[in-house]
């Protein structure tokens, strides 16, 4: 009898196996139809407000892709105007390996984004060093050095190490608006700025990572970058008619790297 009855076991969890793979395949698919839905929904809209925005930019054209590689920079709540007006250029972004990931990467094709699936965290270095690779054969990278999940305005170790690889700048940018909404309650505080506003994208000076750092001078150079974005922002603010800058993100350099700064004789955006 035992011998008769092990093929009906092996039956039953065959069968429980093909319910539970067609199961996963439904999901994945609805995932798939969500994504779809979604990202173009974000993308319409995104459009729109951005289509009727007057968007003042300093200093940007000597650092438009012409082959060279390039890192650009912005926090992460303020990327709705960078997406932009970076889209369908084939520059690359980074992108989280999260289920929220899938989401985003379809929202930065829809833009006409080239996608390497990564972060800081699981996956981080891998994906950074894939992406300095891009960035050394000539590519350009929209890059926000907070995200995927913060602390907002502060510099993870990501973009030090793709620029130390690639041998390519940073270049730091600030963003603002005129008339906005801030979703202060999201980690970010995004900003999405409303219909017919007028827009600041202040570019900074490029920021040259030596090859050669440790994981301290990784870190100094992190702090650079962070009061780097602070300043231009801080400058795209003030541009906008706001001057209340957030005195928790720095401007100031600490006294160590700064001293270091001035040892490497490099450029800082000082006149912000």
């Amino acid at each position: 009898m035992a011998s008769m009855t092990q093929p009906s076991s092996q039956s039953a969890e065959s069968s429980s196996e093909t319910v539970d793979d067609e199961a996963l395949a439904r999901k994945k698919a609805r995932d798939m139809r969500r994504n779809n839905v979604v990202s173009w929904l974000v993308y319409v809209l995104a459009r729109f407000i951005y289509s009727s925005l007057r968007l003042q930019h300093d200093n940007m054209q000597q650092y438009e892709q012409n082959g060279t590689g390039c890192i650009y920079v912005t926090w992460h709540g303020r990327s709705l105007i960078p997406a932009n007006y970076l889209r369908n250029r084939r520059y690359w972004a980074l992108v989280s390996l999260s289920r929220d990931g899938e989401l985003q990467s379809r929202i930065f094709q829809r833009f006409g984004f080239q996608i390497v699936r990564g972060s800081t965290g699981r996956g981080g270095v891998k994906g950074a060093l894939q992406m300095a690779r891009k960035v050394k054969e000539g590519g350009a990278l929209a890059f926000t050095p907070d995200g995927p999940r913060g602390p907002t305005h502060k510099v993870q170790l990501g973009v030090i190490l793709m620029a130390q690889k690639s041998g390519a700048p940073i270049v730091p940018v600030g963003i603002s608006a005129t008339w906005r909404r801030l979703f202060t309650k999201s980690w970010d505080s995004y900003m999405i700025p409303l219909p017919f506003s007028r827009a600041y994208w202040v570019t900074g000076d490029p920021i040259h990572v030596p090859a050669d750092l440790d994981e301290a001078g990784r870190g100094r150079y992190a702090e650079l970058v962070e009061i780097a974005i602070n300043r231009l922002e801080r400058e795209a603010e003030r541009r906008a008619g706001y001057t209340d800058y957030p005195t928790v993100w720095r401007v100031e350099l600490p006294e160590p790297v700064e001293k270091t700064i001035v040892e490497c004789d490099l450029p800082i955006t000082s006149n912000l």
